[in-house]
């Protein structure tokens, strides 16, 4: 259910994704990567709660609900409204978090809304680390009644990463969420400038426990 992710024109991509030690080699994270008209490109990560079967079952409709909701809504934050919605009908699909960033490639400019989601990190190429942390709302069907999302916009220099992640790759029991951000940057600017596959893999090494993760991981790396 997950993409095998397609060769961009002028942009390269990776993706992992990890279930938690001991658990059936299926979760409910996921990821998605949609070209869209204008030199765009919009790159998902979501979490649905549980794991096994029946989260991967969850995390399949709302995969492709929003990866169909990215294609036609006016912004990432409407995409998630519009997902949201839908999630209201979907058994299992309560408390997801997902994050949706639109890369506009002409403009340099990165829109993003977040559901809950852990912000995504923008490696710039000087190796300095900002977390698109500015349009955070609560995980879907959170609320009674339907409030549209927020969303921010950043700007880019060529040859900055993207990363977006589950939380998975930095949560820790007993342990403030700063502490897993703080390593992830900090990884990010040890292997800043390597390729995304690279990058990928080094991010895993770097931040899963040698006896593996307790909560699965997704995890999508964009050269820009």
């Amino acid at each position: 259910m997950l993409p095998v992710l397609r060769h961009l024109s002028h942009h390269r991509a990776a993706a992992r994704y990890l279930p938690a030690a001991g658990a059936l080699n299926v979760c409910g994270d996921w990821y998605d990567l949609v070209e869209l008209p204008d030199d765009r490109i919009a790159l998902a990560v979501g979490d649905v709660v549980g794991h096994g079967l029946a989260a991967a079952g969850v995390m399949g409709q709302l995969r492709s609900a929003l990866g169909a909701a990215s294609r036609v809504a006016d912004g990432p934050a409407r995409a998630l409204d519009v997902l949201g919605l839908y999630a209201r009908s979907v058994d299992g699909a309560e408390s997801t978090t997902a994050v949706l960033a639109v890369i506009d490639c002409t403009k340099r400019t990165i829109a993003y809304s977040s559901a809950g989601h852990p912000p995504p990190a923008l490696l710039h190429p000087d190796g300095a680390v900002d977390f698109l942390d500015q349009a955070t709302d609560p995980p879907l069907g959170a609320r009674l009644e339907h409030i549209p999302r927020p969303q921010a916009e950043t700007a880019f220099t060529e040859g900055a990463t993207l990363v977006l992640y589950t939380d998975g790759l930095i949560e820790r029991r007993g342990e403030d969420i700063d502490g897993g951000l703080a390593r992830l940057a900090g990884s990010l600017t040890r292997h800043q400038g390597a390729d995304p596959e690279t990058l990928s893999d080094a991010l895993l090494a770097d931040l899963i426990p040698p006896a593996g993760a307790t909560d699965d991981t997704a995890l999508v790396v964009l050269r820009l």
